[in-house]
């Protein structure tokens, strides 16, 4: 079990996941929306970006990223093909 943590204060739980795959994907779909939410311009937009964390079940952190949306290019993610496992050949 995996939680994935928006660590901006205040800090807030996100979502749940089972696996680290799923984990991963939860917080690029957040990024894909600070983006979205970027390009808009709508809700608070930090210049210090945004910050999330995964966690384990006994709350440490696993991974940390900061995103800070780039607005004058469509969204990329910020999950590489090889932080799930794939094979990227």
């Amino acid at each position: 079990m995996f939680e994935i943590w928006e660590t901006n204060e205040p800090a807030r739980l996100i979502s749940d996941a089972g696996t680290l795959k799923v984990a991963l994907e939860k917080v690029d779909t957040m990024c894909r929306l600070r983006h979205d939410q970027a390009v808009a311009q709508v809700g608070e937009r930090s210049d210090e970006g945004y910050h999330f964390e995964i966690r384990d079940r006994d709350g440490r952190a696993l991974a940390r990223l900061t995103y800070v949306p780039d607005t004058s290019r469509a969204y990329q993610s910020v999950v590489v093909e090889e932080l799930h496992g794939e094979d990227a050949t």
